[in-house]
């Protein structure tokens, strides 16, 4: 069977993303597990203590705030770097870092963004991956990567925030206030929402950028110093 043949049925594309199921894996050395984003005080103040109460805080996160902030910073970095506009990716890159509420957030989605950067640089190197020094902000070097690879924006977009999805369920399996078969159910209740984020994502602009989820970002700050801690944010 011919190229033009496979890309008829779809292959080319299917290749295409093969990279995300990378990148946006467990196991690809970022550190994900490390970080509950104030979930794990979330579980201590008792807002979250079942599968409802979980599936609530996570779509006010998706679309009140992180969720769709992060939709909104990765699509327009993915266009910087379609656009080779250096300048424009550096402001990005500092509105994202900016828009960190405290040390432990502005801590995971740097030492993220960073440590995916100089991973990817060294697996799937590419020259348009070079323009950042210092501190990136994690959906920013998502976006820059994809593009960078030629992998569609709005599979990205959603891709990534499935997994920020996925990673902040484990994170409440390990905190105990739920079990692994309603973690899955969770992560598939959502699903429907993450679309919809990725969907405005990748229409909205920087100015539409903001949240509105006081009570996690003020978390944060008392999760700094909780007694018992499983993860740094």
């Amino acid at each position: 069977m011919d190229n033009t043949s496979l890309k008829a049925q779809g292959w080319g594309t299917e290749a295409a993303i093969l990279p995300l199921f990378a990148w946006l894996s467990p196991s690809y050395p970022v550190g994900c597990y490390a970080y509950s984003h104030t979930l794990e005080w979330a579980v201590e103040a008792g807002d979250v203590a079942d599968e409802a109460s979980l599936v609530a805080w996570l779509a006010d996160l998706l679309t009140l705030g992180l969720g769709r902030n992060d939709a909104i910073l990765l699509s327009h970095a993915y266009r910087a770097i379609e656009q080779n506009d250096c300048e424009a990716l550096e402001v990005i890159n500092e509105l994202a870092l900016a828009l960190s509420p405290s040390a432990e957030l502005y801590l995971e989605t740097s030492q993220q963004g960073r440590s995916f950067l100089d991973a990817t640089l060294a697996a799937w190197p590419s020259s348009r991956l070079s323009p950042l020094d210092g501190d990136v902000a994690f959906p920013v070097a998502i976006g820059m990567a994809a593009a960078a690879h030629g992998i569609p924006l709005p599979i990205t977009s959603q891709a990534y925030l499935f997994g920020l999805v996925q990673t902040l369920v484990s994170a409440a399996i390990r905190l105990a206030p739920i079990g692994q078969t309603a973690g899955i159910r969770a992560s598939a209740a959502l699903t429907g929402t993450v679309q919809d984020v990725a969907r405005q994502g990748v229409v909205l602009t920087l100015d539409d950028i903001g949240g509105a989820t006081f009570r996690a970002d003020l978390g944060s700050f008392y999760h700094e110093n909780q007694y018992t801690r499983l993860f740094r944010s």
